[in-house]
């Protein structure tokens, strides 16, 4: 594939495709983040089991943009809770407290894109955090 001015190359992902994480209910798998965007941003998928929590109410500099593709995910903004749909777009600014979780009965997808990118190095601790501490039922 042609590299942008950059150096960078165009990333073309079949369904199923990135670098996955594995936490119990709570599965991510990122798309794009590091090299592929210049540490502009991240591009992850996150699915929450049917009524399972989310990673902990948290707050990080980065901007997160949510994005409901598949079931219902409840998110925790600030001190308030928002049931979302497919089709619900959040966006948190960076320092904002928030979480999500699933109290559905079918496995929920949210697309995430975090600004700017860094995020995706915590992958590999909270996924040993999430093994030592697996997300409870929601």
């Amino acid at each position: 594939m042609e590299q942008g001015p950059d150096g960078r190359t165009p990333v073309v992902l079949r369904p199923g495709e990135g670098r996955p994480y594995e936490m119990g209910g709570m599965h991510a798998v990122f798309k794009a983040d590091g090299a592929e965007t210049a540490s502009r941003y991240n591009v992850s998928e996150w699915w929450l089991d049917p009524h399972t929590l989310g990673p902990g109410a948290h707050s990080h500099d980065e901007d997160d943009v949510f994005y409901v593709l598949e079931g219902v995910m409840d998110f925790l903004v600030g001190d308030e809770w928002i049931q979302c749909p497919p089709g619900c777009f959040v966006l948190v600014p960076g320092g904002v407290t928030h979480t999500f979780k699933n109290t559905g009965d079918v496995r929920a997808l949210a697309l995430n894109i975090g600004a700017p990118g860094g995020f995706e190095d915590s992958m590999p601790a909270i996924v040993d955090y999430c093994q030592e501490h697996p997300p409870g039922p929601a």
